[in-house]
């Protein structure tokens, strides 16, 4: 049904919103995700459920990161250093999971991604090298993960005597929260966005959010003492939690104008400054 000027409702909703100072829209950004946060914790039963569908989400970013190398030729727009960061936060986990916990369907989960994020590099360094701009992806890389691991030595999960392997597990906590910084440096650099890439992002920012929402649904349900859980100590869990939002929080300025954008029947041509 359109309005008595012709204009559809998302026509005029997206007119309202332009009107907007950019902190109002942050605002109403905000007050949608506690609305689903709302009803994500009376929708769904059981908590693993956010995880499943996060981790489906990251698939489906993963499936279009893949078309994009293998159907395009090229690898324009893509980090190798965030890919890198990937690679390394999870083989850290997945060491931790084999020795702390049984084989399950979060390990399985863990090595499907590691196995595609080792192809994407592999495309990468090897196939695609042409295509990729080195002097864009700029981050230095031992800074982040030198900074990652002392942060993890200080603070990390009692494990007793596999306390090494606590510690592995908190640094890969703490290096997925700022794996995604070189991909956002890299398409800052680059003053544009590419199509697929772009796709690829906002789609790594949806899961983020969906283990943020798992993250305070748990704590909610719990009355706080998920922050006890395992022996692991408030202060570990409470750093954890902190990580999760950091990661979410990074994407969610390029999420809330992908989303912008999007409303507006264009695309995200460039970061916004």
């Amino acid at each position: 049904m359109r309005t008595k000027k012709g204009l559809s409702p998302m026509n005029v909703l997206i007119g309202w919103l332009s009107k907007n100072s950019k902190k109002v829209n942050i605002l109403l950004l905000i007050l949608l995700a506690l609305i689903t946060l709302v009803a994500l914790k009376f929708i769904i039963k059981d908590t693993d459920y956010c995880y499943y569908a996060s981790q489906a989400i990251y698939i489906v970013g993963t499936l279009i990161l893949f078309y994009k190398l293998f159907t395009h030729k090229n690898c324009s727009g893509v980090s190798l250093k965030t890919q890198e960061l990937m690679a390394l936060f999870l083989v850290a986990r997945l060491c931790c999971s084999m020795v702390l916990t049984e084989a399950n369907i979060h390990t399985t989960i863990d090595l499907t991604s590691l196995l595609s994020v080792l192809l994407v590099i592999w495309m990468i360094r090897f196939k695609l090298k042409s295509s990729y701009i080195k002097e864009l992806d700029t981050i230095k890389l031992h800074y982040v993960i030198v900074a990652c691991a002392v942060l993890a030595i200080v603070v990390h999960p009692h494990t007793g005597h596999f306390r090494i392997y606590g510690t592995f597990w908190s640094f890969s906590v703490y290096l997925e929260a700022i794996s995604v910084l070189p991909q956002l440096r890299y398409m800052q650099n680059a003053k544009l966005i590419e199509p697929m890439t772009g796709k690829y992002v906002f789609a790594l920012g949806l899961s983020k959010f969906l283990g943020l929402a798992n993250w305070i649904i748990q704590i909610y349900e719990t009355r706080g003492e998920y922050f006890f859980l395992d022996g692991g100590g408030y202060f570990w869990y409470l750093i954890g939690f902190i990580a999760e939002m950091v990661q979410s929080f990074i994407l969610a300025d390029f999420c809330y104008y992908y989303i912008k954008s999007f409303m507006q029947g264009r695309l995200l041509k460039k970061m916004p400054v």
